[in-house]
């Protein structure tokens, strides 16, 4: 294992995504909600798998395509998560390391199989996926890397972890190790589901243990129980050093204490598939903040790198996001 220093480490569930195109009429004939995430299990995982179309894999997990993004970029990183020793999870490994990430975690050799998502996409390029987390849920503190964690400047958390009480530990003891060793912890609420089930331990999370905190409209709309996006932001400013919050089409909003930056959404041609755009963002927005650009320059690059992962399907960039910055001047 290396031991220079690292821009950021990713702390997530390993998962396959398998996507496919479907309409809303499968949707509803599946049982699926529109535009959220579901967890399932093996079975269920097993039938929806048996009735969509023809599928693509690709390696996926939100703070996995973070990282991602940001190894595409030209930063440094490394990522911790649960695979199986079975071919996903080889698929996971290599295709991780392959981008210049460390990936160390080792494999699991019983229990449950490695993760995956099933990740239906609609005409109009939303996305709806059936989850089933497999060996990802076994992650545990023991996963965590102390001397890691502490190579890094910025230590980045997936809500979606916090669904199992072991993951939980994990990402507490990261939070911990992270602010012990000086650095920045990152948190991204992952889900609106998600902060349903967990929004008063999030909300002392946050409090206690996050710098960064990234979400959307409807996962922060959720977390302080409010109707509007404008009534959230009130008691955001006070709950951490940044946040920076996504808003589709409408761009994204970048606080920090009084500083409060608006920034447009990067224009895109065609809307193919929305999944990864958050994570995508984060990439951006974390890249510019370990390589010393202001606030609203993070912001603008989440939103070009955002743009690049929504103009094709998968989550993982298809071109150089290092190249596409230099190109826009940024």
């Amino acid at each position: 294992m290396a031991d220079g220093p690292l821009d950021v480490v990713g702390v997530g569930n390993a998962i396959v995504d398998v996507f496919s195109h479907t309409d809303d009429a499968f949707l509803t004939r599946v049982g699926l909600e529109k535009g959220v995430m579901t967890l399932i299990d093996a079975a269920r995982a097993e039938e929806l798998y048996a009735q969509m179309g023809p599928g693509v894999e690709m390696s996926g997990g939100s703070a996995g395509n973070t990282m991602a993004g940001l190894a595409s970029l030209g930063a440094t990183g490394a990522f911790i998560g649960r695979v199986h020793d079975d071919q996903l999870g080889r698929i996971y490994r290599h295709d991780i390391r392959a981008l210049g990430v460390e990936f160390d975690t080792p494999a699991a050799i019983s229990g449950m199989p490695t993760a995956r998502c099933l990740v239906f996409v609609t005409p109009d390029a939303h996305r709806t996926m059936a989850t089933f987390l497999g060996a990802s849920t076994e992650l545990g503190a023991a996963d965590i890397d102390e001397s890691l964690i502490a190579r890094a400047q910025v230590t980045y958390l997936e809500g979606y972890l916090w669904d199992d009480p072991r993951a939980k530990e994990a990402l507490l003891k990261a939070a911990t190790a992270a602010r012990q060793a000086g650095r920045k912890v990152a948190f991204t609420l992952s889900d609106p589901f998600c902060v349903d089930r967990h929004r008063a331990e999030f909300l002392d999370l946050i409090a206690g243990h996050i710098d960064i905190l990234f979400g959307n409209e409807a996962e922060i709309t959720s977390l302080y129980q409010v109707d509007t996006f404008d009534d959230a932001m009130q008691p955001l400013r006070g709950h951490c050093e940044i946040a920076a919050l996504t808003r589709s089409e409408k761009g994204s909003v970048v606080l920090s204490g009084a500083d409060f930056h608006v920034i447009d959404a990067a224009p895109v041609e065609r809307v193919v598939d929305t999944t990864g755009a958050g994570d995508l963002y984060a990439a951006g927005f974390l890249f510019g903040l370990t390589h010393g650009r202001s606030l609203a320059e993070c912001g603008r690059l989440g939103s070009l790198c955002a743009a690049e992962i929504i103009s094709h399907v998968g989550a993982r960039p298809e071109v150089s996001l290092a190249e596409l910055v230099r190109s826009e001047g940024l």
